[in-house]
């Protein structure tokens, strides 16, 4: 749980962290634009309350006295006046004579001493818009004393005596941008030390919460995965399809699910594992004691034995060899088919002629225990498409079985039929049959029906049917009644010859 813990801290801190810059650029984003927008509404709102300004300086000024002498020179007294009483109004304002042209002719703030000096020139485009509007739109104007700056202003034009020309008045001068200036500072040191910071802190601190909260679904899946990594198979996510993380959630459970599916196999493979070695151990033990046993006896006293009892003791030490020979070859061949080494050669053939064959082989095997093998053919079956050496092998193993556990007296018949798409192959018996709870593991590696009959084996031989059926991608099923005999039945595919 530790890890799960460390990562759930890891995530959270990095997911606040990330907040908290947000935060704090969000804040900062904040006071720019606040600040910029304030200056926008402040520069707006006083050029609409001064939008007459320049209209009431012509009325007022203009009426007793001439912006220009008799010789066409400015009357520069006029104007010192003029800027002398509205500085005593608004230190910030800046009064300027135009032409018609948009020359500056006059102003205090300028200076007019040298003659050679390039004239200065107000764009009258903004001007001209203002007057259109009669200063009822927010426009900004040229600023003689900073060039490429943008003011507030207000404007009128004026005819006197013939002369024509416009008063034009930047609203925000120097001055008014140095007060601006300091006054920013001033503001902005308030605005994020003191609310800003507040606003900051009380946001992050919900926001903190709102982490908590919305990563509690994630924090449950974190916490739910590390107790399964300690060992607690059996834990899931509660809800999963309705968690926030669903697919998530989903894909943990279904995971978990495969995963204690694979645990359980893999104990039930060591639990069958160990009856092997059981099972094997006796198996092996017993033929190797009787072979071991009956050389002894051979050495010990063949001068006192005759020729029938050296010739049975030695039957007997070859019939212990061949069966421990065949046990050693099915541990072998079951091996080979469960570590998938072996992959099916498949190809048409005929399997009424390899069900003739088989029988023609077995029936002397019948006659010396008295049982009769027979076979059951229907006409016309067709090819089928399977391996054919596995498939005999499987054949053998079920007439092996089936011989085993019939009686003196009885019968074993191979029975092959056809339907439209399949062939069915069938082997019975006359044996005592298997109880229905006997059925479901006989083809179970390492375990035989043992109730029913006194034959001895570890029961390799049906295990070894049932894995090649699964190599050919079909099953095989018993029919079976305790007292009634046994029938093992399977399907191969039949062959498709091509453009059929």
């Amino acid at each position: 749980m530790s890890g799960a813990r460390l990562l759930t801290n890891k995530l959270l801190k990095k997911i606040v962290s990330v907040f908290f810059l947000l935060v704090v650029l969000m804040g900062v984003s904040y006071i720019f634009t606040t600040l910029y927008f304030t200056n926008k509404h402040f520069e707006e709102r006083s050029q609409k309350l001064n939008s007459e300004l320049a209209n009431h300086l012509i009325e007022e000024k203009f009426q007793g006295n001439s912006p220009f002498l008799e010789d066409g020179s400015v009357n520069k007294s006029l104007f010192g006046d003029l800027m002398h009483d509205m500085m005593a109004v608004n230190r910030g304002i800046e009064v300027y004579l135009l032409s018609t042209s948009g020359e500056i002719l006059y102003s205090v703030v300028l200076s007019h001493d040298n003659p050679d000096d390039p004239a200065q020139y107000v764009d009258l485009d903004p001007v001209n818009e203002f007057i259109n509007t009669n200063g009822g739109k927010y426009i900004l104007g040229d600023d003689p004393r900073q060039v490429g700056k943008k003011k507030i202003f207000s404007a009128a034009r004026f005819n006197h005596k013939g002369r024509e020309g416009y008063i034009y008045i930047v609203l925000a001068g120097q001055e008014i941008d140095k007060i601006s200036s300091s006054l920013f500072s001033s503001y902005f040191m308030r605005l994020g030390v003191g609310a800003s910071i507040i606003t900051m802190v009380f946001v992050l601190f919900l926001g903190i919460i709102s982490i908590w909260f919305l990563t509690k679904n994630l924090r449950s899946i974190i916490y739910t995965v590390g107790r399964f990594q300690e060992g607690d198979l059996k834990i899931r996510i509660d809800k999963a399809e309705k968690n926030d993380l669903s697919i998530l959630a989903i894909n943990f459970n279904e995971m978990a699910d495969t995963i204690e599916k694979n645990m359980e196999e893999i104990k039930s493979v060591d639990v069958l594992r160990r009856e092997l070695i059981a099972n094997v151990s006796h198996d092996l033990r017993t033929p190797l004691s009787i072979i071991n046993g009956y050389i002894e006896t051979l050495q010990i006293k063949k001068a006192d034995l005759s020729e029938v009892e050296i010739d049975k003791y030695l039957s007997i030490i070859k019939t212990s060899s061949e069966k421990l020979a065949r046990l050693v070859s099915q541990l072998f061949e079951y091996s080979k088919l469960e570590a998938k080494q072996v992959e099916p050669l498949k190809e048409p053939f005929s399997i009424t002629d390899l069900a003739m064959d088989l029988v023609s082989k077995y029936q002397m095997l019948g006659e010396e225990k008295d049982v009769k093998i027979e076979l059951k053919a229907q006409k016309g079956v067709p090819l089928v498409f399977a391996d054919i050496s596995l498939v005999e092998r499987a054949l053998q193993n079920l007439l092996d079985n089936a011989l085993k556990f019939t009686s003196r007296g009885g019968s074993v018949s191979l029975s092959v039929s056809s339907n439209n798409e399949q062939v069915k192959v069938g082997i019975s018996d006359t044996g005592p049959g298997i109880n229905e709870h006997d059925q479901s593991m006989i083809f179970d590696r390492y375990r035989q029906a043992k109730k029913n009959s006194n034959q001895e084996g570890i029961g390799l031989g049906l295990a070894i049917v049932k894995k090649i059926m699964e190599l050919h991608n079909t099953t095989i099923k018993v029919v079976s009644s305790p007292n009634e005999g046994s029938t093992f039945e399977f399907y191969l595919p039949k062959y498709q010859v091509s453009g059929a």
